[in-house]
């Protein structure tokens, strides 16, 4: 039965391709690869062959050598069970003259023979020459052929000696290769292998190529069997650096054939380096207290508590809410304090003011003993209706002209002066009173020590007036009511009182606590006596403050000015500020590189408590009533800004989208078509922006909208006519003018660019444009109703209706509902309307006419077309 030759292989213990090879030596051709297959003749010759070659060769003695030829006797060393081998390097013996060290035999394993010319077979000497391959003889007794004196000596083989002993033999030194040989011999000794012998009384399979390993005991890894090619110790001294590197990749390819796959893996994994985990775990352990910014991300929320998010957005699966939330859904405070509750967690839940004042709190923890604190300016604010007189008034005080300089009359900015009254300063903060500017009063109310409520003679009080009324109470201030315009004929000034009383404000000639203070902006008159009053008040509260300490105080505008950067009107309340300090001021920061007196325009080195001053030297404009601190150095500045924009920012990401469900469907459907009024809103102070943002929010429809892309302090720029035109946006610039090279953009790009300077303007044109953008109204009118009395088909025109006008008109123009037994059939517009073969533009009531309907012409008689029209009327939004 035919057999595969890598099955015979697997039999006989050997590589197939040397099975391969073995055939071809025992002359069986056409063998070439491990899948032919062979015939039981075949087989039973190479078992043949095989075992010829198996049987053990008695080797000749060698000959006595002679006295000059001593050769040390190799110790004897129990080795395994010979076969036919090919000489090694090691079995070199050294010529006459050199004296052979002994050296130890190492375990040599089987070799391949190697077919060699018959010619020199008969010269060769087994032991006396290097190795090579022989073909396969069968035993002989022939005594062995002893070389003649004639004959050469037998050549050295090549060998490659280290540089440094070849320099010491041209030296003088000793012979290369006894040298060499010398200390690879100290080398084995200190370093002895171990050696495996076979046990005795074992002998070698029949067949097998190679020596059977003695079991090993339980739990000892077995050693790896040297590969029949692999040089002894000695032997590789011996070799050159390149051949030992050939041989040792000869030798790792021939144990991957020899050895098996779980054996050379195994090997493998005993000398590899354990591998190090390239993943860390990031989970942070289960706390059962922490501390957390609300509004904040699931993300935030899961690390703040060390639980995974995934657990987190479980729980918000299960709370039934409305949208699918994600590890970037913020939270608010209800939410994180119902998980905490849930996960077992006990929070400390911070808001954004919380973490203020943690940052004013290092500020303030300045010790101001009484001792420490001085006598400083009243702050006074006016305060009352619109075009009641404070900025007029204010001017009288000043002895300037403020209310020329405003558009319209109309004070739209906040500012702060200081004058001396018999050698006592006072600071006057002046607020916008309309009503755009209920932001501005409120700060003016929150800075200030007295507020002066002026209230025109001829008006009374006026809904701004109440307004200002209610700041000044919450902010805890004594009020002073000035009766300005008494100059005015038939003035009713117990009226006023009724409405001051009415207001929780009594009047000191009525038995209460506030002084009325009659006064004249135009004539001057009660000037002196609002002044000696305001001063009165002032020692009455016993104002003071530590002017030596970091000052501390609050913006009150801030503008951008072409040459001078960002310009801020800050108000010192507490410490002194001077020029060089590192400030911080809301989200700016920077150092103070001047100050100007608000007044005078005049540079100043310092400002003590309730002094205003301009201020330059900030990175960006800060908002209108953030509060200001000196810190020690500019980078603590910086980080505390930088913490109060990211505060800023998370607050507003947190307005996350509402998500769409059933309730919503319809206004989402609709908002996707809402028509938007894009603006980039333009102002010369921070105040105006407030203010105009203010307003825009008045202008709220649920079919149109307006979004404001941008609202920045300064001048129109490129940047906003390039965006403008990206976003088909409209600039909007308050108080401020494009520079050229913006005007020249904006022709080009045809980008609307709307300026003002009085705020009211700026509503009323959005407002109107607004309007022009809502859908217009339709509304139908009824005109008539007329009968089908009859009904005529004629052909390439159609079915004309015969009909009576029972009612109103029938007019060309308008449109005809098909009316059939109580039931809507259609709407439809009239093709023709004809009266006695002529075309009319309209049928009065009891006449008879001819319709033909537009696209129509299943009409029976006894409908009834009623006839209407359609009027679209222009809505507003109010």
């Amino acid at each position: 039965m035919a057999v595969r030759i890598y099955t015979l292989a697997k039999e006989l213990k050997i590589d197939s391709k040397e099975l391969v090879d073995l055939c071809t030596r025992a002359g069986i051709h056409d063998k070439g690869s491990a899948l032919a297959s062979m015939s039981d003749e075949e087989v039973a010759k190479l078992r043949e062959f095989i075992a010829s070659r198996s049987r053990p060769v008695e080797r000749p003695s060698p000959p006595a050598p002679s006295g000059s030829h001593v050769v040390t006797p190799v110790a004897s060393v129990k080795s395994l069970p010979a076969a036919p081998g090919m000489l090694k390097r090691e079995d070199y013996i050294a010529p006459a003259g050199v004296v052979s060290r002994s050296v130890p035999e190492m375990v040599r394993p089987v070799a391949k023979p190697t077919v060699v010319p018959k010619a020199r077979v008969d010269t060769i000497k087994p032991v006396s020459r290097p190795a090579f391959k022989l073909a396969p003889l069968p035993p002989s007794t022939r005594p062995p052929v002893v070389r003649s004196s004639q004959e050469p000596a037998p050549q050295k083989p090549d060998m490659k000696l280290p540089l440094d002993a070849i320099r010491s033999a041209k030296a003088g030194g000793t012979k290369p290769l006894a040298d060499h040989m010398r200390k690879q011999e100290q080398r084995i000794a200190e370093n002895p292998r171990p050696k495996t012998s076979m046990p005795s009384g074992r002998g070698v399979r029949p067949g097998s190529m190679a020596p059977v390993p003695p079991p090993m005991e339980p739990g000892v890894r077995p050693r790896r069997t040297p590969s029949k090619s692999s040089p002894t110790p000695v032997a590789d001294s011996l070799l050159g650096g390149r051949e030992v590197r050939q041989m040792a990749r000869k030798r790792s390819g021939e144990s991957r054939g020899i050895l098996g796959d779980d054996e050379e893996g195994s090997r493998r994994r005993r000398f590899s380096r354990p591998r190090k985990s390239t993943t860390a775990s990031t989970a942070a352990p289960r706390k059962t207290h922490a501390s957390i910014q609300v509004p904040c991300t699931v993300r935030a929320f899961s690390e703040a508590i060390g639980l995974p998010a995934s657990e987190v957005l479980k729980k918000m699966l299960g709370f039934g809410l409305q949208f699918i939330p994600s590890m970037a859904t913020f939270i608010d405070r209800d939410t994180v304090e119902l998980l905490a509750a849930e996960m077992g967690v006990q929070l400390n839940i911070k808001t954004a003011e919380d973490l203020e004042k943690e940052l004013l709190s290092g500020f303030d923890a300045v010790d101001e003993g009484p001792e420490l604190r001085s006598s400083r300016a009243p702050v006074v604010t006016f305060l009352g209706h619109v075009d009641h007189g404070k900025t007029s008034l204010l001017d009288r005080i000043l002895g300037i002209d403020v209310a020329a300089r405003e558009r319209g009359g109309i004070t739209q900015h906040m500012r702060a002066y200081t004058i001396d009254r018999n050698g006592r300063p006072i600071t006057f903060v002046d607020t916008p009173g309309h009503e755009a500017f209920t932001q501005m009063r409120a700060r003016g109310a929150n800075v200030t020590d007295c507020a002066v409520l002026v209230v025109a003679a001829d008006d009374g009080i006026m809904p701004q007036t109440e307004e200002a009324i209610s700041h000044a109470k919450a902010a805890g201030v004594p009020i002073v009511v000035c009766l300005n315009k008494i100059d005015l004929p038939g003035l009713d000034v117990q009226r006023i009182y009724q409405q001051l009383t009415a207001n929780e404000l009594l009047p000191t000639e009525w038995g209460g606590e506030v002084e009325v203070v009659k006064t004249s902006a135009l004539t001057g008159e009660g000037v002196d006596l609002l002044l000696d009053t305001l001063l009165t008040i002032a020692e009455l509260h016993d104002l003071r403050a530590n002017p030596d300490r970091f000052a501390a105080g609050v913006c009150l505008d801030a503008s951008i000015h072409e040459g001078r950067g960002v310009v801020a009107c800050l108000l010192v309340q507490k410490g002194t500020l001077r020029v060089g300090d590192a400030i911080v001021c809301g989200e700016a920061s920077g150092h103070v590189k001047s100050m100007l007196e608000t007044s005078k325009n005049r540079r100043v080195q310092e400002a003590i408590p309730s002094v205003p001053v301009f201020v330059t030297g900030l990175d960006i404009a800060p908002g209108a009533g953030d509060r200001f601190q000196v810190v020690d150095d500019i980078a603590k500045a910086r980080e505390v800004a930088v913490k109060r924009n990211a505060i800023r920012r998370q607050m507003h990401l947190s307005n996350a989208p509402v998500h769409v469900t059933f309730e919503n469907l319809l206004d989402r459907l609709g908002t996707q078509k809402t028509p938007t009024l894009n603006l980039i809103l333009r102002a010369d102070v921070r105040g105006s922006i407030e203010a105009i943002l203010k307003e825009l929010t008045k202008l709220d429809h649920p079919e149109v909208k307006i979004k404001v892309l941008q609202s920045t302090v300064g001048g129109i720029t490129e940047a906003d006519v390039q965006l403008a035109d990206a976003s088909d946006a409209v600039i909007v610039g308050f108080n401020v003018v494009p520079d050229e090279n913006a005007r020249v953009l904006a022709d080009n790009r045809g980008v609307q660019v709307r300026r003002y300077d009085i705020i009211y303007q700026v509503t009323d044109d959005l407002k109107k444009a607004l309007e022009g953008m809502l859908k217009p109204e339709r509304r139908e009118s009824d005109l008539g109703r007329a009968m089908v009395q009859r009904t005529y088909a004629i052909s390439r025109v159609g079915v004309i209706a015969g009909c009576r006008v029972i009612a109103g008109v029938i007019a060309r123009n308008a449109r005809i509902r098909v009316i059939r037994e109580s039931h809507i059939i259609g709407e439809y517009g009239i093709e023709s309307l004809k009266r006695e073969k002529d075309d009319s533009r309209e049928v009065r009531d009891g006449l008879e006419c001819g319709i033909k309907l537009n696209g129509f012409n299943d009409i029976k008689e006894g409908d009834i077309l009623e006839c209407y029209r359609v009027e679209e009327v222009a809505r507003t939004l109010s």
